[in-house]
């Protein structure tokens, strides 16, 4: 554990002649309870949420000097959703190190995406409080800059739809048009084909619901004009 944590220090830029909180940050609440400890990692994930906010808000800001309000939103939203940062905690491999109880354990809770996402939020607060904003700012950045550096790609993951509709209005002044092709299986689990067309140009989705089905087709189209016409998306 000590050896686990000790990489974690050194891969983020703890001070180590401070009293870093990584060990907190590592506490989920289940193993306080079990061990009766007096901490845990959620006042950490409360402060580390507020410090990703203004870091990523920065981000933004710079990267996109023509985006709106709204869209900044947008991509902030995507950026801090739970199942990015749960892809942060795992490339970081904290969850390795995450203390939980024996129950949590068992139940599979040391690697749910909510419970990474909340490590991440804690870890970030952690490294706020040890070295400070500006180390903080640039650990974070180059995590997300690494992984994510065009987050306007982002919105197309969240609303393919939306992002389908505005891409085609944007671009021939239509709107695509969706159609139920199939749907099999039983009542309490069916299957939907959907198939999405605008001008010649088409794909199909599948899904347990029709919204999803739409969405997947939605996706695929877009991926598509995409390749077909990079020089039309957005820089």
């Amino acid at each position: 554990m000590s050896n686990n944590l000790s990489l974690i220090r050194q891969r983020l830029g703890f001070d180590p002649t401070k009293d870093d909180r990584l060990l907190e940050a590592m506490t989920h609440r289940s193993f306080a309870v079990e061990k009766n400890l007096q901490f845990d990692n959620q006042r950490l994930e409360f402060l580390g949420d507020a410090v990703l906010e203004i870091i990523l808000t920065d981000y933004l800001f710079t990267l996109y000097p023509d985006a709106d309000e709204g869209i900044m939103t947008k991509m902030r939203s995507a950026l801090a959703r739970e199942s990015t940062l749960a892809l942060l905690a795992k490339k970081l491999e904290l969850g390795d190190t995450l203390l939980v109880g024996h129950g949590e354990a068992e139940s599979g809770g040391g690697s749910r995406v909510s419970t990474l996402a909340d490590l991440f939020e804690a870890v970030i607060g952690a490294l706020y409080l040890n070295a400070g904003f500006e180390t903080t700012k640039s650990v974070v950045t180059e995590l997300f800059a690494a992984d994510y550096p065009d987050p306007k790609k982002l919105l197309a993951v969240i609303n393919p739809k939306g992002a389908l509709q505005e891409y085609t209005q944007r671009h021939w002044g239509q709107t695509p048009v969706y159609q139920v092709l199939q749907v099999s299986g039983p009542d309490h689990d069916p299957d939907f084909k959907v198939q999405v067309v605008l001008k010649n140009y088409s794909a199909t989705g599948s899904g347990n619901s029709r919204k999803a089905a739409e969405s997947e087709a939605a996706n695929s189209l877009l991926e598509h004009f995409h390749e077909i016409f990079p020089e039309s998306e957005e820089k």
